[in-house]
């Protein structure tokens, strides 16, 4: 049997890192669930997750009992097994069902075009029992070759939202659909500022292919310090787009009871819960691309860290260059992690006012500022640092004089903190010495 034309060595190794980081994926996102409630337990001075360990029962593994709660994703995912898969009567059924399943699709297609790991140089070699013979060299390290790499997962991240929408729509659910329309208007809302930044990103690389972007960063440094200003504004866009906080007024608990996913239950409640953070992985890994150098370490000439160079085209080079973009992109959804725990959730209107009245004609301004800059060849990393900076300022000069109106005012209501009574003194901390005491029980022991 004659070995295909098409059987190449690139489309082997296209097809061995997706099904490598597919499961990374799932391992990393239910890992990432784990390492959220940690996160946020450390903020708010708990212990988090710290009773499951992974011994099975078995005398062998005692050694893994307890070992700070690692088996905790895997009790929660045997929970969402093994919870009733419930159907509400009066929701359309079959939408019902693919919602959930067209929310995480995309999240596990777009990373197809991130050149995890360079180039590798790849020797000839012969697939056993078929004794065929594939001619090796250079091949990417990535899921899917293609000259339009960023375009696509950018149109891929966009389908997310049909998910969401449909879920709201089939659960017949008046919470659920508020929390489709808001997911809609939202992805909506901060796709173009996020399209935005990316093409001021891409004006300056030149090109859509990964591994070019990756090798100006190299060569130029990396674009979160000559392009601060489209860094944030895409990090910002993200975040809205992941439905994550201060952004995630879609599930809002305390006004759409569980938003989109409320009438949902047992394995499809997960597969939106898996989504969610399947986005975070997919768009922290294009922001890693895009503005942290991807595989590239600062040093990466000096011996011992030679491995990171483009330059470096051998298998041990790009398992490492791997380990490095993965670590970057798991960061990331680390800082992600601490804004959600950090900043309060906004008002709706809020995440429109900043989407329709701060992000977009920044971003506008952004991409203008930066074609002149390249018009008039001034592509220094020093010159595009300057004009991003003088954009940021000039805007924000121009919104302290023309202001953002707000319908909310907040109504003086008189004997209260913020409107006290003539003669009235306010005092809103502590006032008894045990609670103004850093100590207050070896204190209380001393006296």
């Amino acid at each position: 049997m004659e070995k295909p034309e098409f059987l190449t060595a690139q489309l082997i190794v296209n097809a061995v890192v997706v099904a490598l980081v597919i499961h990374v994926m799932l391992l990393t996102v239910a890992y990432l669930i784990y390492l959220e409630r940690k996160i946020s337990a450390y903020i708010q001075d708990r212990l988090g997750p710290n009773r499951v360990g992974l011994d099975f029962g078995l005398p062998a593994l005692s050694f893994l009992k307890n070992v700070v709660g690692l088996g905790q994703p895997l009790a929660d995912g045997l929970k969402f097994f093994l919870k009733e898969d419930y159907t509400p009567s009066k929701v359309d059924k079959v939408l019902f069902s693919l919602a959930p399943m067209m929310s995480i699709t995309p999240a596990l297609m777009g990373f197809a075009v991130i050149n995890w790991g360079g180039v590798w140089n790849i020797p000839d070699f012969t697939i056993p029992i078929l004794n065929w013979h594939i001619d090796g060299g250079p091949v990417q390290v990535a899921g899917a070759n293609i000259g339009v790499g960023i375009i696509y997962m950018l149109a891929i991240a966009s389908l997310g939202v049909y998910g969401i929408t449909l879920g709201g729509w089939a659960s017949n659910n008046k919470y659920s659909f508020l929390g489709g329309l808001r997911a809609t208007a939202q992805m909506i809302s901060y796709e173009i500022p996020l399209g935005l930044a990316l093409l001021a990103a891409l004006l300056v690389y030149g090109t859509t292919m990964p591994d070019q972007i990756v090798r100006q960063q190299v060569s130029d440094g990396w674009m979160v310090l000559t392009q601060p200003l489209a860094a944030v504004i895409f990090f910002t866009a993200i975040l809205a787009e992941a439905n994550r906080a201060p952004f995630d007024n879609a599930e809002a608990e305390n006004e759409l009871v569980g938003g989109y996913h409320t009438e949902y239950s047992s394995m499809r409640f997960a597969l939106f819960f898996l989504a969610e953070y399947a986005h975070m992985l997919t768009s922290g890994a294009l922001f890693v691309l895009l503005f942290l150098g991807g595989y590239h370490l600062p040093g990466s000439s000096l011996p011992g860290l030679d491995l990171l160079s483009p330059e470096s085209t051998t298998f041990l080079a790009a398992a490492a260059k791997f380990v490095v973009f993965f670590t970057k992109v798991v960061l990331v959804i680390c800082f992600q992690m601490v804004v959600r725990w950090t900043l309060p959730r906004i008002r709706y209107d809020q995440v429109m006012a900043v989407a329709w009245q701060v992000c977009i004609p920044l971003a506008l301004a952004h991409v203008v500022v930066i074609s002149v800059a390249l018009y008039m060849d001034w592509r220094a990393p020093w010159q595009l640092f300057i004009a991003n900076v003088a954009v940021a300022l000039v805007f924000t000069a121009l919104q302290s004089r023309v202001g953002i109106p707000s319908t909310n005012k907040r109504l003086p209501l008189y004997g209260s903190r913020f409107s006290p009574m003539p003669g009235e003194k306010v005092i809103t901390g502590p006032t008894n010495p045990v609670a103004l005491e850093d100590r207050p029980v070896q204190s209380l022991h001393a006296r």
